[in-house]
């Protein structure tokens, strides 16, 4: 694990392997370690980077917001410091967001994108106004609440049956995370711009991602993210949740392997 002082944060990050460089973007309220099955698999073929955002993982909170502009100006410092002027973006839910910030402030820096269940759209008003009493919970409460919310919204029914061990994975991701950095990256999400306008000016290649069973974001959402981006490519992930890469490893893997081939 590396660590880097960007803007006023200390970022934990991960550079493993060689050639065309893809950065994972990881989920709220995790950390990089959801896509160690991706470093493993793609950094035999591909220069892998990770990071865990400010006040997730072993990265410190720093005094700024938690806005996806300033997740998109702290994932731009980082490539500046590794001497990457551009790459694959691969967001999942909030990375995604992330990722839709990274393009509008700095389009020439991507190559390519894949966005994993994740939306352009902003939050409605009662989905602004739950953020923020979860924001809240997360300060008053801490990590623990977190959890026992979080959870059954981000895995599929199938893997809540079948595969305990992801649960207790993820349980652990969260654990990991600040308690105001939950509350900070919520409300930073709430306050997200509408990135609608933005996928119609996309002219890099993309891949749409989509767990069957994911409840948060749909695979209604994914069609309709896809139908917006021109030539971008749509794959369902059969038996999986909100995180599709944790609980459909190897199709997940298959996906985005054939699509970094065609690139």
């Amino acid at each position: 694990m590396n660590r880097i002082k960007i803007h006023d944060a200390e970022l934990a990050y991960k550079d493993v392997g060689q050639g065309q460089p893809v950065v994972y973007l990881h989920a709220f309220p995790l950390n990089q370690s959801m896509w160690d099955e991706q470093v493993a698999e793609f950094s035999q073929t591909h220069r892998v980077i990770t990071l865990d955002w400010r006040g997730f993982g072993n990265s410190t909170l720093g005094s700024s917001d938690s806005s996806m502009p300033n997740f998109a100006d702290d994932l731009a410092g980082l490539l500046d410091h590794l001497g990457i002027r551009a790459a694959t973006i691969c967001g999942l839910s909030m990375g995604g967001y992330a990722a839709f910030a990274f393009c509008r402030k700095y389009p020439a820096r991507v190559n390519a994108l894949i966005l994993c269940d994740t939306r352009a759209t902003q939050d409605t008003e009662e989905g602004k106004r739950a953020r923020f009493e979860t924001a809240e919970l997360a300060r008053s409460r801490g990590t623990s609440a977190i959890i026992e919310m979080m959870i059954p919204k981000l895995l599929g029914e199938t893997t809540l049956k079948t595969q305990p061990h992801i649960a207790a994975r993820v349980r652990q991701m969260i654990e990991a995370a600040n308690p105001e950095g939950i509350a900070k990256a919520l409300i930073g999400m709430a306050e997200r711009d509408d990135s609608t306008d933005l996928l119609a000016t996309l002219a890099c290649p993309t891949l749409v991602v989509v767990g069957q069973e994911d409840k948060l974001t749909p695979p209604s959402e994914a069609e309709t993210l896809s139908a917006a981006i021109r030539g971008s490519q749509l794959a369902l992930i059969p038996q999986a949740g909100h995180l599709a890469n944790l609980e459909s490893v190897t199709v997940f893997n298959q996906v985005v392997s054939e699509f970094l081939k065609r690139m």
